[in-house]
């Protein structure tokens, strides 16, 4: 995969989503994998901070990110989520509970984009769902703030593509 054009939390969110699916199928630790690959991935020092935090997240609470999906679940047990969708989950909603400062709006976006490119053809909405219950929870109100709507809203400095 060409990391041309990618911005740099864009990296660490792909970084983070190939840990968890290598963690999920592999039973280590997303700290373990991180570790073995971090002097191995260029990172710009931006994406290597924001990896950091969100492994660190990930390693702390682990737990209780999952208890937040299992509970935003309609119809579904977690058991049964595909590898790819619940590692893109996992990721965005450690990035909505430990890191705060990142609008919810973008890491909604940012999820269902890696899900639509990793995962299956209905993963982008399946993801949406999960993550916009979990997010209208855990941050209330932030994404009804966005005036312009969906999709609309200009990216943040470091965000995205």
């Amino acid at each position: 995969m060409t990391t041309a054009g990618i911005g740099p939390r864009r990296r660490g969110r792909e970084l983070v989503f190939r840990l968890l699916y290598q963690a999920e199928m592999t039973h280590d630790s997303v700290a373990a994998g991180w570790l073995a690959a971090r002097d191995e991935e260029r990172l710009p020092e931006e994406a290597r901070e924001y990896v950091e935090a969100i492994v660190g997240a990930l390693e702390d609470g682990l737990h209780e990110l999952d208890e937040r999906i299992e509970a935003a679940l309609q119809h579904w047990k977690f058991e049964r989520i595909a590898v790819t969708d619940k590692s893109v989950l996992r990721l965005a909603v450690a990035e909505l509970v430990h890191l705060p400062g990142t609008p919810a709006r973008v890491v909604l976006d940012e999820a269902i984009m890696i899900a639509r490119k990793y995962g299956r053809e209905e993963s982008g909405r399946f993801v949406n769902g999960v993550l916009d219950r979990i997010a209208r929870e855990t941050r209330p109100g932030e994404l009804e703030e966005s005036p312009r709507g969906r999709g609309a809203r200009p990216r943040a400095a470091g965000e995205g593509a």
